[in-house]
Order: C-alpha cells, then sequence, then structure tokens
C-alpha cells in the first residue's frame, strides 16, 4: 500500500510540458498573392527532449487541408520561438478548421516512451 501511494504522488507530482501554438484562434488574411490566403503563427517550444515540430492543416472533420509553407517541418530548440506563414488556396479557405503541430523524434532522441504532444489552434 505504501509503494503504491509513493507511485501515486510521483505522478501527480510530474509536471508535463508541451509547445504552444498561438493564436489559437487565428485569422486568416488575404496575402499578396492572387488567389491565395495567409495565416501567420507563432511557436514557442517548452519540451526540451523535442526540437522537430510538424505542421498540419485540417477541415472540420479532421481531413487534411493543403496549403504549403516555407517548411513543413519546423527545426525549435528548448525554449525558442518562431513564427511562420501558412499558405491556403482561397478555394480552400472556408474547408480551414484546425492549424496543428505534432511533435516529431530522431530515433536516437527519444526518451523512455517518446510522447508525443499535438497543439492546435481553431481557425475563426
Amino acid at each position: 500500500m505504501k509503494l503504491i501511494s509513493i507511485i501515486t504522488a510521483a505522478l501527480i507530482a510530474t509536471g508535463a510540458a508541451g509547445h504552444e501554438l498561438t493564436p489559437t484562434h487565428p485569422e486568416i488574411e488575404t496575402s499578396y498573392v492572387d488567389g491565395v490566403s495567409v495565416v501567420k503563427m507563432k511557436m514557442w517550444n517548452r519540451r526540451n527532449d523535442a526540437k522537430y515540430y510538424e505542421i498540419n492543416v485540417f477541415d472540420k472533420e479532421w481531413n487534411p487541408v493543403p496549403f504549403a509553407t516555407s517548411n513543413k517541418i519546423l527545426k525549435i530548440g528548448y525554449l525558442e520561438h518562431k513564427t511562420f506563414e501558412l499558405y491556403v488556396r482561397i478555394r480552400d479557405v472556408d474547408k480551414v478548421t484546425y492549424i496543428c503541430t505534432v511533435s516529431k523524434q530522431l530515433s536516437k532522441d527519444v526518451q523512455s516512451t517518446g510522447i508525443k504532444s499535438r497543439i492546435c489552434s481553431k481557425v475563426k
């Protein structure tokens, strides 16, 4: 019984650190390219065990929506910020519901279970 209490206390006291994606409700704006809209996002990495993050865009049913960005995989060091822009065709703008980033780990960097974190922002 004492062992169970110790394990429970250890699990409760363990903090989880993820990454942040802002704004939480981004707005799609007109870009300088005809037929294309843009979304400006900022990410902050609070995970010391992950430095690569994949960007994804989904509709309300969680189906992928085509988009373009300078890098679909971002490399962000621990406690670093990075801003990025996503470009979506005007014909796909009404489909965009979620913009997500998912942590990626190199096999040599995986510690214990290799926990994956996904953070999503819901478009207005």
